[in-house]
């Protein structure tokens, strides 16, 4: 197959698409950025605290095309893919790959219970580890933490002390320090921010705190941010 071919048929594959816009990146080693997000539909989990429940279902079916258009009108070079848990959907490797391929910064939001193993490695991954808190501690997928490069990141939720022990064990367990970026993230509304702080202090946790900075920029605004 030429890369003609490749490049047509890629552009044409499906994916349902909950939303797409331009905000402030509020989350990873690059909060504060601008950038471009597409919140892709659907997920195999369902975490306790998820603020995004309005992404396991619906969505507009759209083709890779359709969304590289959509994408140019922001003029953004960092793209954000997420969701709901975008590697859900097998067609987001396509629409990483023509990013990618159209020069865009690419970083990927993936909830750690799939195989990241398909995944360009020319992207970005910010993979979670689901602490007990979430309820979903028991879909990690332990054989991801192999796959990650120290461009990308392990975030940790946070909801109170047993999940910030369980994530200190994690760490020391699995010696992720140093193997990538680490975030620690209060459950926004749920634990105190200044707690987490002060464990993270006490323990010189070798992790960066993370909270999301879109919800304290629109406060209540939970679609479009």
């Amino acid at each position: 197959m030429s890369a003609a071919v490749a490049a047509r048929d890629r552009a044409a594959t499906v994916l349902r698409v909950t939303e797409m816009f331009h905000s402030i990146q509020g989350e990873s080693r690059h909060a504060g950025r601008p950038c471009a997000f597409v919140r892709l539909t659907g997920c195999n989990l369902r975490c306790v605290w998820c603020d995004t429940a309005y992404a396991f279902e619906g969505g507009e079916a759209r083709t890779v095309a359709d969304i590289l258009g959509a994408l140019e009108r922001f003029g953004e070079r960092y793209v954000l893919v997420t969701g709901g848990e975008p590697l859900a959907q097998p067609g987001v490797h396509d629409l990483i790959g023509a990013l990618l391929d159209r020069g865009h910064e690419v970083a990927i939001e993936t909830g750690g219970s799939l195989d990241l193993a398909p995944l360009d490695r020319r992207a970005m991954i910010v993979m979670d580890l689901k602490c007990p808190g979430s309820g979903m501690s028991d879909r990690n997928r332990w054989e991801n933490l192999d796959l990650l490069k120290a461009t990308d990141e392990i975030k940790l939720v946070v909801a109170d002390r047993r999940d910030y022990e369980w994530a200190r064990e994690a760490i020391a367990r699995h010696r992720l320090a140093g193997r990538c970026g680490l975030l620690l993230a209060p459950v926004h509304g749920g634990l105190d921010p200044a707690r987490l702080a002060a464990w993270i202090l006490e323990d010189r946790l070798p992790v960066r705190l993370q909270l999301q900075l879109h919800k304290y920029i629109w406060p209540g605004v939970e679609r479009g941010v």
